[in-house]
């Protein structure tokens, strides 16, 4: 690869850690205030569910009992929590390229620390009537952009069964390991690399398993929870409003999950995913303003893309562990770059829709593990370790066939002072550590390190 397609990869990388950060996690203390619960009952620790808090949003936000239809509630509750998280961090990140007073290139080591805030998380989600049921999440990054990270309105229990539960709108993928209920939340740590990995040169940009998909989906599971089973069809659009890729391009996405008891230890659950979908490479172009511009939703050429995996949640009294594992494939249009002219100018379009050559499917596999140790209900410390390795290179006579390797490893405490039917308060201590092959400006390994100590808090 030329020096000036590893510093965008490098770029892109960078970028890619710091939007994991801004992501949405859900917990609201308005279901503790309805329900007159503790967050406990339904945390593991805020925000990650237990394995009640499980059944209760499988059953669309409720208890199965009189007090889950609007017509029984205290006229003065509102659904709705705030969430925000100021923080001071320091973010370190070696080999940055600059340009020199000579006129020339060099890379060095870039840090730089500060007080800083994340972004305002609107989160409102409940029963409009017995077994009708909403989730709404308008959202802003730092400066007050907002967008909506969710909306969706499902119909639970149809015909009495809890095998018939239909979900339409924006909406989190249905996997038992969410990311958007993860503890991590710095800036190198934040997200699960797998489920927005993107290799190097690719631009593929819709299978990211860990941003909310717009579309329709089927979720049903027995009537104690232990059995789970959904399957979603989806806009190929990572998410976006207005179908401005491919218009006839959809994605499936099938997960299914059994939790059995092993005593004293608590519930383990382990289950499965795999995400098909296909995304258009060709867009008409218009050139009245001068240089062809893409036409937004005017998207043809599709080509295919695959993920699958395997989830594991197990439990041993204060220690458990996620797993997850992927294997991943691209087609190799995607892997010459073709997939994104609409948000990226620069991305090649597939007008001509002829062949290519030297390209094959980039293909690859990754895993981690997330380690938590639940102290008490006040205090838990987490650790994660993630790889991602390449299998396969999109061209394999210019790329190494390391080019793109992750490994990620996370560290870090929540001290929970307050956790109440009013608000949830969190201290929270992290440090993470990711490295990038081969995706530094002279071809060498790219490491960005993040510390964060802040607080997070929701009312």
């Amino acid at each position: 690869m030329t020096s000036a397609r590893r510093s965008f990869v490098g770029l892109l990388l960078t970028v890619s850690f710091f939007l994991c950060f801004t992501g949405t996690s859900n917990a609201l203390p308005a279901f503790a205030r309805k329900y007159g619960l503790r967050c406990s009952a339904c945390h593991e620790a805020w925000p990650m569910l237990n394995y009640f808090g499980q059944k209760f949003k499988d059953n669309g936000y409720q208890l199965m009992n009189d007090r889950d239809s609007p017509v029984w509630q205290n006229p003065s509750y509102w659904p709705v929590t705030f969430r925000m998280t100021p923080f001071w961090h320091l973010e370190s990140s070696d080999k940055v390229s600059y340009d020199t007073p000579g006129g020339g290139a060099a890379v060095k080591r870039v840090t730089f620390s500060g007080f800083d805030y994340g972004g305002l998380d609107i989160l409102s989600a409940g029963t409009l009537e017995k077994n009708v049921s909403f989730q709404l999440i308008p959202a802003s990054d730092e400066i007050g952009a907002f967008h909506i990270e969710a909306v969706n309105a499902r119909l639970d229990n149809l015909f009495h069964s809890p095998w018939l539960n239909f979900k339409f709108g924006k909406f989190e993928l249905d996997n038992i390991v969410s990311e958007k209920r993860g503890l991590t939340l710095s800036a190198s740590g934040g997200g699960y690399n797998i489920y927005h990995f993107i290799p190097a040169g690719d631009g593929n940009i819709f299978g990211q398993i860990g941003d909310n998909q717009i579309g329709v989906e089927w979720m049903g599971h027995s009537v104690n929870d232990r059995t789970r089973l959904s399957v979603a069809v989806l806009s190929t659009t990572d998410g976006n409003p207005d179908v401005p890729y491919g218009s006839n391009s959809y994605t499936t996405f099938i997960t299914g999950s059994h939790a059995f008891n092993v005593g004293k230890l608590g519930t383990d659950r382990v289950g499965f995913y795999a995400m098909v979908g296909e995304a258009a490479t060709s867009f008409l172009t218009d050139s009245s303003s001068g240089s062809p511009v893409p036409i937004v939703s005017s998207g043809t050429g599709n080509k295919g893309f695959h993920r699958e995996g395997f989830v594991g949640l197990f439990y041993f009294n204060k220690l458990n562990f996620q797993v997850v594992t992927q294997h991943g494939s691209d087609s190799a249009w995607f892997g010459a770059g073709f997939g994104n002219p609409i948000d990226d100018p620069s991305a090649p379009n597939n007008l001509g829709g002829g062949p290519i050559s030297g390209f094959h499917s980039p293909s690859w596999n990754g895993a981690f593990v997330e380690t938590h140790w639940v102290h008490s209900p006040q205090l838990i410390f987490f650790q994660r370790s993630e790889w991602i390795r390449m299998s396969q290179q999109a061209d394999p006579t210019t790329m190494p066939s390391n080019l793109g390797n992750l490994d990620n490893y996370v560290f870090g405490y929540r001290y929970y002072p307050i956790m109440n039917a009013r608000a949830g308060f969190a201290w929270h201590n992290e440090y993470s550590w990711i490295r990038g092959k081969g995706l530094a400006p002279d071809g060498s390994d790219l490491t960005n390190q993040s510390l964060m100590l802040g607080f997070d808090f929701d009312f």
